[in-house]
């Protein structure tokens, strides 16, 4: 924004103190003269002395206090006028270069980069939380924008793959018109398939980032049971059990992003499962404030480095291996995206013995209910 010059904000502080000066001196000054108004008496005043003890003394007059008085008061104004304008200069320059830290900060994270830190050092004072609090900005911006950079690079790997393929069907059956069209139709199917899949979870996850969505009451408890009437045909179709337990749990957000993010917790622990007599456990209740959905699942045992990461866009575990319903590796980022558009927390958690324990936490709707 184009903006007029203006004087700066030391030049400001300095004139104020300055003139703040000259006006305590010119109160004082003020006052010793009301004093000379009104104390002293006019003319001149001879004491009459004691025999032996010499002359009287000579007493001043008012007028002549006030010829004396006058000059030296100019000259003490000149004085504090001096003193404050060179004083003042020094105090708003130690008092104002916190605030030069502060902006060559934000001129080099303007130009990019987010890894500067203030660091302000001294006790705790209004300039030390400004710079706190922006080296808490940079750092979360630092964060979100590695995280941005990372997730676009995954994409593009991702979205490049189903393309290539495609490319070396439509290749393959160009240089062979002789060639079935019936394998080609259906591999080229399930690669598109595949594609929209994808595209369609990166739109999701960019609406869940924006929070562009109408917060209503729900109820988890419901959305647990139509997530799991949606997925138990795929669940008896891979021997896994799914067992649900709470009372009602309401909440306050978008119904359908809540119901995906079920919907993924479920799908994620049904496919991310062990081969035979797998099971899951959907749990849902209240806290002081909260609405809790917990899932846990048996399967393969995962170290709590690697569940750290299942949350990243395109992170899979150990044995993660793509099948016809692994997904595109956006499951849990979604889940994740979809916890934080409702300022809610998400913990994942290795569970003993093999599997995964993922709880997460809203804000409550109001009502009561029962702890999973």
């Amino acid at each position: 924004m184009d903006r007029a010059a203006g004087p700066s904000a030391r030049l400001r502080l300095t004139l104020s103190y300055a003139g703040f000066l000259l006006l305590a001196g010119g109160l004082l000054l003020a006052v010793v003269w009301v004093f000379l108004l009104r104390y002293v008496p006019d003319g001149v005043l001879n004491v009459p002395s004691r025999p032996g003890s010499g002359p009287a003394p000579f007493i001043p007059s008012r007028s002549d206090l006030q010829r004396a008085f006058a000059p030296r008061a100019a000259a003490a104004m000149a004085f504090l006028l001096v003193l404050g304008l060179a004083g003042g200069w020094i105090l708003a320059g130690r008092m104002l270069a916190p605030l030069t830290r502060i902006t060559d900060a934000t001129r080099l994270a303007a130009a990019g980069s987010l890894s500067h830190r203030i660091r302000l050092p001294g006790r705790s004072d209004e300039f030390r939380e400004l710079a706190d609090a922006f080296d808490g900005m940079l750092a979360r911006l630092e964060a979100q924008v590695a995280e941005q950079q990372r997730f676009a690079a995954n994409a593009s790997h991702e979205l490049r793959t189903p393309l290539a393929v495609t490319q070396t069907l439509l290749d393959v059956a160009r240089k062979d018109p002789g060639r079935d069209t019936g394998e080609l139709l259906d591999r080229l199917y399930t690669v598109n398939a595949r594609a929209i899949e994808l595209t369609e979870a990166l739109l999701l996850l960019s609406r869940a980032d924006q929070r562009s969505f109408i917060r209503e009451d729900v109820d988890l408890s419901l959305l647990a049971e139509e997530a799991t009437e949606t997925l138990l045909p795929l669940a008896e179709e891979r021997g896994v059990t799914i067992t649900t337990s709470g009372g009602i749990t309401p909440a306050c957000g978008s119904r359908a992003l809540l119901l995906q993010m079920i919907t993924n917790l479920l799908h994620n622990a049904i496919v991310h499962n062990v081969r035979e007599d797998g099971a899951v456990w959907i749990r849902t209740g209240v806290r002081p404030g909260a609405a809790v959905l917990t899932v846990e699942n048996t399967g393969a045992t995962l170290t709590p480095g690697l569940v750290s990461t299942l949350a990243e866009p395109f992170q899979r575990g150990t044995e993660r291996i793509r099948g016809d319903h692994a997904g595109v590796g956006l499951g849990l980022a979604i889940v994740k995206s979809i916890v934080q558009a409702h300022d809610g927390e998400l913990t994942i958690a290795p569970r003993r013995g093999g599997g995964l324990r993922i709880t997460v936490e809203l804000p409550s709707a109001g009502g009561r209910g029962t702890a999973p």
